[in-house]
């Protein structure tokens, strides 16, 4: 592995998880939890520093890694990483989503580059993914609202994550007719999130659909419906995958049935989403991620299932708690999702710590 960029791997990786903390922390407060919120402002940006901050940074990294020598590409989690902690750290919100902005255009030429060298079914996906990144920021830095922005985030992160599934599946052939699905889930996706900005209710249960047909289309082709059958990590990150496709659909028939999301039903899609189905991902991607960035190892324990599992069985309340508009189990839902990403951060710290110790390379 090259260590010409090491150092700022580090710093990047430090800064996303900051910022997820941060993010996690001022959710919380939103929530409606006394805490102290370190400046009023930040509740209020709890979606853009945990979509665009902590996971547009984190993304942007993942994929600079992977273009090796191109030192150009860290300008996308760098910028984005400035971005956000201009925000936490007050200044002016303009500049600082201006900033994540540009982050998010270099991403979309990180995938133009990738395109052009790999044309394939993956990369096209990716790149579509970074392109609605880039709109739902320009939405919000031009005052759109975020639940309107929040639709193209959601696009962002999930043809993001369907791509890589893809790119880790390439040893299963997809007809053209598989593929032709896939790429009609994922217009519809983008055909809801347009319509939205115009007519929310309509764009949001277009956007249900594409969610559910992704969810569906992902539950029927990805390798994980074979790798599930095996053991240690290689079912871990099956189960991680097949249960946040779950949450996918969920959070897609939650809003084709509702439509114009407000309060605890706009809470249970979107958590559904950013929460039940992204962080699922996170948690079965970290153990391959994170070694591949840092060099570090970070071996299979057994008790990464707690951090899953308490992921889910939270998801359900908040989500539940949101649908029957009861407040209380919404806040304790939201407290455990925390405690499940605070055991997901000790349990890996914990894995590559140990694995350290036992001079594991």
């Amino acid at each position: 592995m090259t260590t010409t960029f090491k150092p700022i791997r580090f710093v990047l990786i430090a800064t996303a998880m900051f910022l997820l903390l941060t993010a996690g922390w001022v959710g919380l407060v939103r929530m409606g939890w006394q805490l102290e919120a370190f400046r009023p402002t930040l509740p209020g940006v709890h979606g853009p520093l945990m979509v665009s901050g902590f996971l547009g940074t984190l993304i942007g990294l993942e994929r600079a890694v992977g273009l090796h020598n191109q030192g150009w590409a860290y300008a996308a989690p760098v910028l984005t990483g400035l971005g956000a902690l201009g925000l936490v750290f007050g200044l002016p919100e303009v500049p600082s989503a201006f900033s994540i902005v540009l982050g998010s255009a270099v991403l979309v030429g990180v995938f133009g580059y990738i395109v052009k060298h790999q044309p394939l079914l993956h990369s096209y996906a990716m790149a579509i993914a970074a392109v609605a990144w880039l709109v739902g920021n320009l939405l919000w830095l031009f005052g759109v609202s975020i639940s309107v922005a929040a639709a193209w985030w959601g696009a962002y992160l999930v043809l993001t994550i369907a791509g890589e599934r893809l790119e880790l599946s390439r040893l299963i052939f997809l007809s053209d007719f598989k593929k032709g699905l896939f790429l009609g889930a994922a217009g519809l996706y983008l055909v809801g999130s347009t319509v939205a900005i115009f007519d929310y209710t309509l764009g949001w249960r277009i956007t249900g659909l594409g969610m559910i047909a992704l969810a569906v289309w992902l539950l029927q082709n990805d390798i994980a419906r074979r790798t599930v059958l095996q053991e240690g990590l290689t079912r871990f990150i099956a189960v991680c995958m097949l249960s946040g496709y779950v949450w996918l659909g969920i959070g897609g028939v939650l809003a084709v049935y509702k439509g114009f999301l407000t309060g605890g039903w706009y809470d249970a899609v979107l958590h559904s989403v950013f929460l039940g189905f992204v962080f699922s991902m996170i948690y079965g991607h970290a153990p391959i991620i994170f070694p591949a960035v840092l060099n570090v190892p970070i071996p299979y324990r057994p008790a990464f299932y707690a951090h899953l599992v308490l992921l889910h069985v939270s998801m359900v309340l908040r989500a539940g708690a949101g649908v029957l508009d009861w407040h209380p189990g919404r806040l304790w839902g939201a407290m455990l999702n925390g405690i499940a990403l605070l055991l997901f951060i000790g349990n890996t710290v914990y894995s590559a710590a140990s694995a350290r110790r036992a001079g594991v390379r």
